[in-house]
């Protein structure tokens, strides 16, 4: 049999995790104090950098992160912006119905300035966002961007007691909009605010910022930039797809992308040539660009992730010749997908609920059970150089250990192969 491959999969526990995104998130409540949606805080970067750049990034995360639950889901996610953010390419890979875009008041509001931002704005409501404003969106200068407003917030930090319900009273006559009290810190506050009639709040009273528990899977840039370069040439869905198969944490994170609620795609998507096809090349190139960004440049080495590739093709090469073509693909999706516990610090179990899988791929994932687990069996046997596990899964198969070693040798050539193409 072929020469073992480092690190064996008893050496799991000791592998480290990968870094995560620093989001926070603070709840907005009803009269009742029920939560009705979140406020997003990107706390990787200094409250005074916010930018364009980190507005993208905040948002990505969002997108891509691994954790508890589904950042989209169906509450409200609120998010600050920049004026340069806004025609980002990153909007295009949301669902509407849910983001609440944060437009901050410009640095010189002049009426040229104002009116020649109206079109981006009026465009983002026409696509389904919502737009928040602060109390700035109440002053004379402003009126033409009153009626984009589906949320005014009023800042009861900065706002004198008694003026308060004069400012609510214009809201309410120059905007159809619904109105939020923030940073409300107090009970006076939310007593006062709540007697005026305000039925959302946000703030210290209710909730401070809390870290959102997240994780993410990095692929490789040289991949990302092959995957880009394709896209741009508009290569084949087949070319594209063998980039994806080629790095665990690209598969995962398109995978992740098109089945998460904030991209709205209604059925669950379990192939990679079905989440390209769906996707479509423009939105895919965009999505690769975000990724790139949002990756970081002094990456390691990608041995767990490469361990995965392997693994796949293993698994994919032997079903072709006693499977069907449907199993072959599963195959490989088994097996890319066999250390995702490892990629993403957390059981088995509970990273294959960030995904959507066929049954038998899980019962493989989760059990060692079911049509591929053999297959799997043979790919760790070939890792740990045990020769008995080896014999004993060549067997089951019904395969030559002749057929199941050269199967191994050109996995691991076809996973190598990436390295000189990038």
């Amino acid at each position: 049999m072929t020469a073992a491959l480092p690190p064996s999969a008893e050496s799991r526990s000791s592998l480290p995790a990968t870094p995560a995104p620093m989001i926070a998130r603070q709840a907005i409540v009803d009269a009742s104090h029920k939560v009705v949606g979140y406020e997003l805080f990107d706390r990787s970067q200094a409250s005074g950098d916010h930018t364009a750049a980190t507005d993208v990034t905040l948002v990505f995360n969002a997108l891509s992160q691994v954790g508890d639950e589904d950042l989209f889901g169906k509450l409200f996610l609120f998010v600050n912006c920049t004026h340069d953010s806004l025609g980002g390419g990153h909007l295009d890979l949301v669902n509407p119905e849910r983001l609440v875009l944060e437009i901050p008041p410009l640095k010189e509001p002049s009426a040229a300035e104002i009116e020649s931002r109206m079109q981006i704005l009026a465009e983002l409501r026409q696509r389904g966002f919502r737009l928040a404003f602060g109390q700035f969106v109440l002053s004379s200068a402003y009126a033409l961007w009153r009626p984009l407003a589906a949320f005014v917030k009023i800042d009861v930090s900065v706002i004198p007691a008694s003026n308060l319900k004069e400012i609510v009273k214009a809201a309410r006559r120059s905007t159809d909009a619904a109105l939020i009290a923030e940073k409300v810190e107090t009970a006076e506050q939310y007593d006062r605010m709540s007697s005026l009639g305000v039925q959302m709040f946000q703030g210290y009273w209710f909730a401070r910022p809390t870290m959102v528990k997240t994780r993410v899977v990095s692929p490789s840039q040289a991949h990302i930039m092959q995957l880009l370069n394709l896209v741009r040439n508009q290569a084949s869905t087949d070319e594209i797809e063998n980039v994806l198969k080629k790095d665990a944490g690209l598969a995962f994170n398109l995978l992740r992308l098109i089945n998460s609620a904030g991209f709205g795609y209604a059925r669950e998507v379990t192939s990679f040539r079905q989440a390209v096809m769906l996707l479509g090349l423009k939105k895919l190139f965009r999505w690769a660009a975000l990724l790139l960004t949002a990756t970081q440049s002094s990456e390691a080495p990608g041995t767990i992730g490469n361990l995965a590739v392997v693994r796949g093709r293993l698994m994919e090469l032997l079903a072709e010749q006693i499977m069907t073509a449907e199993d072959a693909d599963n195959a490989f999706v088994s097996g890319i997908f066999s250390l995702l516990d490892v990629m993403l610090g957390v059981p088995m179990a509970q990273a294959v609920e960030l995904l959507a899988l066929p049954p038998p791929v899980l019962e493989a994932l989760l059990n060692h059970e079911g049509p591929y687990a053999n297959l799997l069996l043979l790919a760790e046997a070939c890792e740990l150089g045990d020769e008995a596990r080896f014999n004993k899964a060549c067997t089951s198969l019904k395969v030559t250990s002749q057929q199941a070693n050269w199967a191994h040798l050109q996995a691991l050539a076809w996973a190598d192969q990436m390295g000189t193409d990038a």
